[in-house]
């Protein structure tokens, strides 16, 4: 089991927090959800705001590394292992009509019941892989 500190926790807290000011300042701004399947596909065409969100991510992932102290060792999968799941992750976002950050975080504030249905279907096989695979130790 992987313990967490009050670090991991308050970092949990914030990133929540800013994903939801995110994806409500898209809606509100832009009337736009904020998924990311469809962020990338529109960055891909060159809508300015959805570049800027795309390139956040990992930006936001380099600064929490920054404010947690940068020394921690990430452990990733191979290329290939990351490639299988990210054309995995595509397919059933494509599937799904939306990727979990769209229909959990938009659609379910906005009570989609298709939405409720992905987002209930994402966490269970989320948990089935888990059981099956297991969480790797940091």
């Amino acid at each position: 089991m992987v313990t967490l500190s009050p670090m991991d926790w308050g970092l949990a807290l914030a990133g929540g927090l800013l994903i939801g000011l995110a994806a409500a300042g898209l809606m509100l701004t832009y009337g736009r959800v904020a998924g990311v399947s469809g962020l990338v596909r529109n960055a891909l065409g060159g809508r300015l705001e959805a570049v800027a969100f795309v390139i956040g991510l990992p930006l936001g992932a380099l600064l929490v590394q920054v404010v947690a102290g940068g020394g921690a060792a990430v452990a990733f999968a191979s290329p290939g292992r990351l490639a299988l799941a990210g054309l995995l992750v595509g397919v059933g976002a494509g599937l799904a009509n939306g990727c979990t950050s769209g229909h959990s975080v938009c659609g379910i504030a906005r009570l989609s019941p298709r939405s409720l249905v992905a987002t209930v279907l994402f966490i269970a096989v989320g948990a089935v892989m888990v059981a099956l695979v297991g969480v790797p130790n940091p």
